[in-house]
């Protein structure tokens, strides 16, 4: 997860309500449509502020969360983002987006936003300035004109099917993805830093358990959820880990540099497993948690099983991402299948 996105304004919900014609077919597509915003929020969105800013002014700092995202518009923003993928090669850091933003789930809390998850906090400061959000701002900049064009949408849906489409158009599984998470609507909801896993902690596979267990995961999906590092890399002024550059990453596709853990690191297969078995190239980049995964003996099972059969990763790994999207999120309505697994058309 070592490299993986502002405006941060909120849009509260109105008390306007969809005509019964508009809630008939949200009943029908298995997703709640958004109210027309009031006044009220239409003001919110002016006082707006800038990349990094809160943008949300104090008396408008009201406990409530934007309704659940509209399902054509879910739709038609996937194909937007299927455009920016194709030229700005966004991938990993849209994966990485989505991660960082369900990742601070803590299982041990019963509150929302307090447990954290799959809210939209990532969009705030207090968390994009974590150290293990080094560099998100770029994604941000990428998904806010989405986010603009789409107000129907919420950011923790918008960030889980940014994560979701760029594993897909990479070559990856259909992911079983659901729809209808909200929002956080302030900085103060944001979840404490920490939570997030470490790149090279002193006991590698006790860390990851750590991590991944206090989000209610297990080994199998540990390893699974691991082997998206065959997309990305690794950029030392951003994670502190990598080269600069390699023969694999000088000259890009986007902006170049930094160091990949597979040679075709925007093609997601399961070459980071055979990768990190042989560890033949000295160009491709093993952190600690990657070197784990093939030294713990609960690990290796996986791992070796990964390296072997690409269809058993990709199974194990659509289940593993579509649980990872869902922690610590709240639908509404509660319980909601959206149409068809990812919004296809």
């Amino acid at each position: 997860m070592a490299e993986r996105l502002a405006s941060s304004a909120s849009l509260l919900p109105s008390a306007a309500s969809p005509s019964s014609s508009t809630r008939r077919a949200a009943v029908a597509s298995g997703l709640r449509l958004r109210p027309s915003p009031s006044r009220f929020s239409q003001a919110a969105r002016r006082v707006r502020g800038g990349a990094g800013a809160a943008g949300v002014v104090p008396r408008l700092r009201v406990v409530r969360c934007m309704a659940a995202s509209e399902a054509a518009q879910l739709k038609s923003a996937r194909e937007d983002i299927k455009e920016i993928l194709k030229t700005t090669y966004c991938h990993p850091i849209l994966v990485r987006l989505g991660w960082h933003d369900s990742g601070t789930y803590d299982k041990n809390i019963e509150e929302w936003p307090q447990r954290g998850g799959a809210d939209g906090s990532l969009r705030f400061d207090p968390e994009l300035s974590h150290g293990a959000n080094a560099g998100l701002t770029n994604a941000l900049k990428l998904i806010q004109p989405i986010k603009d064009k789409y107000p129907g949408i919420t950011y923790a849906d918008l960030f889980q099917l940014a994560s979701a489409t760029a594993i897909e158009e990479a070559g990856g599984p259909k992911l079983p993805m659901k729809y209808g998470r909200v929002d956080i609507t302030a900085p103060e909801q944001c979840p404490p830093e920490g939570r997030l896993p470490d790149a090279g902690p002193r006991l590698p596979a006790e860390h990851l358990r750590e991590v991944f267990y206090r989000m209610g995961l297990d080994d199998k999906e540990i390893v699974a959820l691991s082997g998206a590092h065959t997309l990305g890399r690794s950029r030392p002024d951003r994670s502190g880990w990598g080269k600069p550059e390699t023969k694999y990453t000088k000259d890009g596709p986007g902006e170049p540099g930094g160091q990949s853990w597979t040679a075709e690191w925007l093609k997601f297969d399961n070459s980071y497993f055979k990768d990190i078995k042989e560890q033949r190239d000295q160009e491709l980049l093993v952190l600690p948690t990657d070197a784990a995964l093939f030294d713990d003996p609960s690990f290796k099972v996986y791992a070796e099983k990964y390296a072997e059969d690409q269809e058993a990763f990709f199974k194990d790994y659509a289940e593993a991402h579509a649980k990872l999207s869902n922690l610590g999120a709240k639908f509404d309505p509660p319980e909601v299948s959206p149409p068809s697994s990812h919004v296809h058309a």
